[in-house]
């Protein structure tokens, strides 16, 4: 069991002829029968007075009572959140998220908004407004700022893009660089018709209707994004694939590597880019290309199995697999689906037969539209039987339909001796931590959709944040696992943790205390790995909101 003491110590230094002083605030622990000593923070740009009011605080940190007993000295007063703020810095710092921003003042604004993104989805004006009720120009050691510093800092995420990357899959990978790379698309709609990236094209959040861009995210074989990138909404998914094959072998200088895409992202072109490259690949073919192979007898149905089987051709491997579980629910939804035209048919003879004026045709076309909907045409005919409609089925074409449920065939020209089948099945099923990553960037934390941007810089800014922020949201996901607890609740139950301002009087400085956490917030830090600091200095920032609720109103 450690037994920690806190303090601040004055260490002399002399440099040409000249006497200098740093003052540290440090630890000093027992861990194994040995006293170790541990460098918390500089304070050496601290001044004289909030020195003292630090000693202050640490000479009476185990009875506050004795600090209100000052009386005329010192006041006490709620200060801001803190317990959210300092975990997900600590995490940012350790995941290598603030080297790769950086520590200017432009790297510390976008980090802020990374912080905001996790703690509160919201706007550059709501990450303002968190700022005034958390530490966070304490914590990040930044002077103020308002909606407009963050909105231009998108600038600067935008054109900085690349280099952040790099330094963060540096900080990463540097030791051992990835060998596999997984990477799929989605798409996230916009709210208003003016944005420069915004096109009409294949959505993915049945949002019709709307514009929309293509997002692009290539992940390492954990799951963590490596590259986010942005294009027209109108981006056919194969067009965005030879982008990430030359981030591969030039910005994180690759050589070994074999890229994860989904059926239909690598096709012949894409594929000999790769090859171009001295590259690999593994995908999945279609439906439609499974039963080529099967008519040209180089796969046999009786090799779909729910164990895993391999066929070679032409260089090329074919790992192919049955899931049953897949086959029912394919099945399933076409019985569903007849259910609904039954019972659209049986509206429809209803009502013909009650309204002697009625014409079939109308009721034809009617249930002839829902069947080519619903995309049961092949195998679903609707005739008119003496002044009724009359639902048949196609059997045959319906087995030589299902015949393929629940079958795939995954391609690969990876050899033999690299991977065998089983791990070629399992770097595929790897595509699903992509899914995921989209899922919490874009509806279940992190909130990136939609998009209420109109510049492209602007986009591909917040689109830099949002991945940034998911790094980290991944690395607590993992960690507070065995809570019961989503990853919002436990930030909000984090940002209950406020900070007690002590205020000196006579000297005119303030400083934080932070008071012990509930027990609940213990086991949150424990599990993380992250220790509170006892104090706090306080910087006294400006963070100020311009547009207020006020001039908004007027305006509109």
């Amino acid at each position: 069991m450690w037994v920690v003491i806190m303090y601040i110590t004055e260490v002399p230094s002399r440099r040409k002829n000249k006497t200098y002083s740093c003052v540290l605030l440090r630890e000093s622990y027992r861990e194994s029968g040995k006293v170790k000593n541990r460098t918390i923070a500089n304070l050496s740009h601290c001044s004289r007075e909030e020195i003292e009011a630090m000693k202050l605080a640490l000479k009476h940190k185990s009875d506050l009572s004795q600090l209100v007993s000052l009386g005329k000295d010192v006041d006490l007063h709620e200060g801001q959140s803190i317990g959210a703020v300092w975990v997900i810095f600590q995490m940012a710092r350790r995941l290598g998220v603030e080297r790769a921003l950086g520590v200017g003042r432009e790297g510390r604004l976008a980090l802020w908004q990374v912080m905001a993104r996790i703690i509160e989805p919201g706007s550059r004006l709501s990450a303002v407004r968190l700022a005034q009720s958390h530490a966070a120009c304490d914590v990040l050691g930044t002077d103020g700022f308002c909606e407009d510093d963050l909105y231009a800092n998108l600038k600067w995420l935008e054109v900085n893009q690349t280099e952040i990357e790099r330094r963060l899959f540096q900080f990463r990978r540097a030791k051992r660089k990835p060998e596999i790379f997984l990477y799929d698309v989605t798409s996230t709609y916009l709210e208003g018709d003016h944005h420069e990236l915004g096109y009409y094209g294949y959505n993915r959040d049945g949002k019709s209707g709307k514009k929309q861009i293509v997002v692009g995210l290539l992940c390492d074989e954990l799951g963590l994004p490596v590259s986010i990138q942005l294009f027209p909404g109108n981006t056919q998914d194969v067009s965005t694939f030879a982008p990430q094959v030359k981030k591969a072998a030039k910005r994180f200088g690759c050589e070994r590597v074999t890229f994860v895409g989904d059926r239909g992202m690598i096709k012949d072109p894409q594929k000999q880019a790769i090859e171009k490259a001295g590259f690999h690949y593994i995908t999945a073919i279609t439906k439609a290309q499974i039963r080529v192979l099967i008519e040209r007898d180089i796969l046999q149905m009786e090799l779909f199995d729910e164990s895993v089987c391999e066929v070679m051709c032409e260089g090329l491997r074919y790992v192919l697999r049955r899931n049953p579980q897949r086959a029912r629910d394919i099945m399933d939804s076409r019985l569903d689906k007849k259910r609904c035209i039954e019972t659209l048919v049986e509206t429809k003879n209803k009502y013909l037969q009650e309204h002697k004026r009625a014409k079939i045709s109308t009721a034809l076309k009617n249930v002839t539209a829902k069947i080519e909907k619903l995309r049961c045409a092949d195998w679903l005919v609707i005739r008119n039987k003496e002044g009724a409609l009359c639902l048949d089925v196609n059997k045959k074409e319906l087995e030589e339909i299902s015949r393929l449920d629940g079958c795939y065939v995954i391609q690969t020209d990876l050899p033999a001796p690299a991977a065998d089948a089983q791990t070629i099945h399992e770097r595929y099923k790897d595509l699903t931590k992509v899914e995921r990553a989209f899922r919490t960037c874009k509806t279940e934390h992190l909130d990136m959709r939609p998009v209420f941007l109109r510049k492209a810089w602007s986009t591909r800014g917040y689109a830099v944040v949002v991945m940034l922020a998911y790094v980290i949201d991944n690395a607590l996901q993992r960690a507070w696992s065995g809570f019961d607890l989503t990853i919002p609740e436990a930030i909000g139950q984090l940002s209950t943790l406020c900070t007690m301002e002590m205020k000196v009087k006579r000297k005119g400085v303030s400083i934080h205390k932070i008071p012990q956490p509930r027990e609940t917030t213990k086991r949150l830090l424990k599990a993380i790995g992250v220790r509170l600091p006892e104090t706090l200095p306080k910087r006294n920032a400006k963070v100020v909101i311009k547009r207020t609720i006020v001039k908004r109103c007027e305006k509109s």
